[in-house]
């Protein structure tokens, strides 16, 4: 069992569940707004971008068997624990689930057309692995952009659909701050890519892969992600002045800080010392937390703003 959840990536799934439910239940339900998708249709949504997910991780592991082999060996499990046929009939199911869930639900809302957004993930998660991955900075920002879009389809799905010139005000506002927590998305997941290149550069130099780390050496592509990170710091600086400590959520400005200001204030240092593949897959740790505690600040500032109220 433990080598399909690794296969699945399922620390991945559990983060991506995890957004998509906090941010529905610890945000929008607690908005006085309409919302497209009943609770039942809604986990359709999670289990929907859960799939596509996993059978992206799938078929990633299927094409790198080899460079796993050298970068991660205790980490491989296609070619090792579970036959390669068994991992594309895995990546197969998965990918038809989400996709058929996708199609319903686009019919649900009455907006078939947003089933074309399911098919586009799997064929890019698809193409990512296969072709798109040996492209330097190109693969690392095509899953920066799905993971953003994990982001986004809530507010396609549940608030798009009943958004009326009535509410498009509020609506609209509601839909900017999922827009602020997909853009601080795909920023930390490219982060989260090119350290996991650094790390991997050996193995993937000796299967011919063409990454940044490899392009430019190793302490070239630290400088650039150590630039690189400096914008999620500013940004989320400029959010904090602006949102809450002009607002007076002094609670949600004090856990910014910890969880978010200080942590990404520390991986920019300790990304221009780190040398050995255990100091990047601790910064790359690192990354996923500023993620969790950036989801979970949505309902802190909201708890927030219900006691200041």
């Amino acid at each position: 069992m433990i080598n399909y959840l690794k296969l699945i990536r399922y620390r991945h799934l559990l983060l991506l569940a995890f957004m998509q439910l906090i941010f529905r239940y610890g945000f929008l339900k607690l908005q006085n707004i309409p919302l497209a998708l009943i609770d039942w249709q809604y986990i359709l949504l999670v289990i929907s971008t859960v799939c596509l997910a996993a059978g992206g991780a799938i078929i990633n592991a299927i094409f790198q068997q080899d460079s796993d082999g050298e970068n991660k060996p205790n980490f491989q499990v296609v070619g090792k624990f579970i036959s390669e046929n068994t991992a594309y009939n895995l990546y197969a199911a998965f990918t038809f689930i989400g996709v058929l869930i996708g199609f319903y639900l686009s019919n649900v809302i009455q907006k078939p057309n947003f089933a074309i957004l399911f098919i586009l993930i799997a064929s890019t998660l698809y193409f990512y692995a296969s072709s798109m991955k040996n492209s330097i900075l190109v693969g690392n920002i095509i899953i920066a952009f799905v993971s953003s879009i994990y982001v986004l389809i809530i507010g396609l799905f549940d608030l798009l659909p009943v958004t009326f010139d009535v509410n498009q005000t509020v609506m609209g506002i509601n839909f900017s701050i999922l827009i602020d927590y997909a853009i601080f998305t795909f920023i930390i997941t490219l982060l989260l890519e090119m350290v996991s290149d650094i790390e991997n550069i050996e193995g993937d130099k000796s299967q011919g892969l063409s990454t940044l780390a490899i392009a430019l050496g190793i302490n070239k592509a630290k400088k650039v992600v150590f630039i690189l990170s400096l914008i999620p710091i500013f940004l989320v600086i400029y959010y904090l002045k602006v949102y809450l400590f002009d607002a007076n959520l002094l609670y949600s400005l004090i856990y910014g800080i910890i969880f978010t200001i200080i942590p990404l204030i520390y991986f920019a240092i300790k990304i221009v010392k780190a040398n050995k593949p255990k100091e990047f897959r601790h910064l790359y740790m690192i990354l996923k937390w500023i993620l969790f505690f950036t989801y979970l600040s949505i309902v802190v500032i909201n708890l927030n703003i219900r006691y200041n109220a």
